[in-house]
Formats: structure tokens, sequence, C-alpha cells
């Protein structure tokens, strides 16, 4: 009796767990976008965290197909743990959203922000969500500052990881080390279509920045300067950087705070841009973190993420 009774409690502890992630769906003209709500166990009103992914194929939980990390679910399940609710979705075109993008040529970085915007008024009527918090990872950040702008329902923002510089800037920065006569090809391009002009013969090596089907949403991206967008938040903001991170630098974060002086700037020690430990910038060093979904998340991150989220 006593074994079953074991038994008993342990089903009721995996059906309490299981009801404590909900799958919410968004219609869209598109296709329906698909996001997991994650609720601490507790009867009373608590705030969300809008955890929006970076650039790419990212996934609800900060992954790509062959970048398995579990980032943003590892946030979900601090923020669980210190009685914080949080949500996760998988961006459109990306994992259970995979059909609301039919044409890539018809994807705009506004669609980004819009559908962010359209998660944010979801959520705001639920009875059970008080105050609302927008984290944008990486690109995430420039997309969650534009949704969060001049939006009454979002009470804070959260930038991890974020480019200070617009994104054609920080390609150039990428390609700043191969040979002059590949950069005096691409980068008449960047600038071609930053300019709205379309290029439609694409050296194959630019595919993954220049095909012509991303041409419209790259120049849509390009226009943004995330230190203008960051200004016109009238909002508590906090700026989380690691100093190991290989994609962004320390000093977009800087322009970040420099552009929104009263934000709040924190420098992770030895944290790299999945938000993991690292004591190194060597790419072939860091390639299995990024790549090890059992890598726990930087504890000083952690501690800063929930010690502004706790003040709003």
């Amino acid at each position: 009796m006593k074994f079953l009774q074991i038994v008993f409690i342990q089903l009721l502890l995996i059906i309490t767990l299981k009801a404590q992630d909900q799958v919410l769906t968004l219609k869209t003209p598109d296709g329906d976008l698909e996001g997991t709500l994650s609720l601490p166990e507790t009867k009373s009103t608590i705030p969300v965290v809008i955890l929006i992914a970076g650039s790419g194929p990212t996934d609800r939980n900060g992954n790509q197909s062959e970048m398995e990390n579990n980032s943003l679910k590892m946030i979900a399940t601090e923020l669980t743990k210190n009685g914080i609710a949080s949500f996760r979705f998988d961006k459109r075109g990306v994992g259970q959203s995979g059909d609301a993008v039919k044409e890539e040529s018809e994807l705009r970085f506004e669609t980004f922000v819009k559908d962010v915007e359209e998660w944010i008024k979801l959520l705001s009527a639920d009875k059970r969500l008080t105050n609302i918090i927008v984290a944008g990872h990486s690109e995430g950040s420039l997309i969650g500052m534009l949704a969060a702008n001049s939006n009454k329902k979002v009470k804070a923002f959260i930038s991890i990881a974020g480019a200070g510089r617009p994104a054609d800037v920080i390609i150039k920065e990428q390609f700043s080390k191969v040979p002059d006569n590949i950069k005096m090809i691409v980068f008449p391009m960047l600038d071609k279509v930053k300019k709205g002009d379309s290029i439609p013969n694409v050296p194959t090596i630019f595919y993954p920045y220049l095909r012509p089907s991303i041409q419209p949403y790259m120049h849509s991206w390009f226009k943004y300067d995330p230190t203008e967008e960051i200004k016109k938040l009238k909002i508590p903001v906090l700026i989380l950087q690691g100093n190991m991170d290989m994609q962004v630098k320390e000093t977009d974060a800087e322009l970040l705070h420099k552009a929104l002086p009263k934000s709040e700037l924190k420098i992770i020690p030895d944290m790299n841009h999945v938000l993991k430990d690292c004591n190194t910038l060597d790419k072939e060093i860091q390639k299995p973190i990024y790549t090890n979904p059992d890598l726990p998340l930087n504890a000083a991150f952690v501690k800063e993420l929930m010690t502004f989220i706790s003040k709003q």
C-alpha cells in the first residue's frame, strides 16, 4: 500500500510539473506561431518575462539544428525557480512556427517586431500575469526594443548580448580580416542593399547574407540603429553583456548604455554569447560550448537578471 502511495505522489508531481508549461498559439494571416508559457507553482498573480531568440533559425529554447545549448530554456527554468513566469516562442519560420513563412522574400524585420507585439497583447489578457518584461537575446534585443517602445503593457526591457550598431556595420566587421579583393566585392553589395537596391547576381559564398530572397529582409534590418531605438524607451532597462562573447562586443553594450545613461549596464566576466562559462575568445575552444545543452548558465548572469527583475 505504501508503494502505491509513493507511485501516486510521483504521478501527481509529474502532472503538476507538466501543467506548469503551457503551449500557446498565436493565429496570424500567414500561419500559426507557437510558444511555451512557463508558470511557477503559485496562486497569486506574477510577472512574466518574454524571451526573444537571436538571429538565424533559432527556436524557443535558444537552439538551432546543429547548435543545441538550451540557453533560453535554462533562463525560463531559472525564472520559474524564482517565482517568475516566462514565455518563449519559436519565431516565424522556425520550429512549430515554421509554416508562418510562405516566401522568404516577403519577410521583413518589422514582421518579427509585430509578432512580439501580438504576443504581448495575448499575454496581457491573461489575468494570472501582471507586469510584462521583454528580454531579447542578440538580434532579439533590437526586436524587443522596437516592440517595447511606447507599449504601456511593457514595464521593463532587458538587452542580452544585443548589438549597439546597425547590422550592416557588424557584418562588415565580420569580414574585416578577409582579403581586400573580397571586401571590394561584398562591401558595395551591403551598401546597395542598405539603400534598398536589389542585387540579382550574388556569388554563392555570400548567400548567407545576400541571396536575392533575403535582401528585402536585410534592407529592413539594416535601417535600424540600436542606439537610436534604445533612446526611445521610457521604462527601466538592463543591458547584459559577456566579456567572452565572440559575436557581440563589450563596446556594443557600452554604446547602448551611453545612448541611454539611465539604463543599468552589467558586463559579465567569463560569459560567452550563449550565456555559458568561458574564459577565452578562441573560436575552436568555444565551439563545444555552443553545442553542449548540459552546461549551466553563467551564475553571475543569472544573479544580475534576477536582481533586476525582482526590482520591477
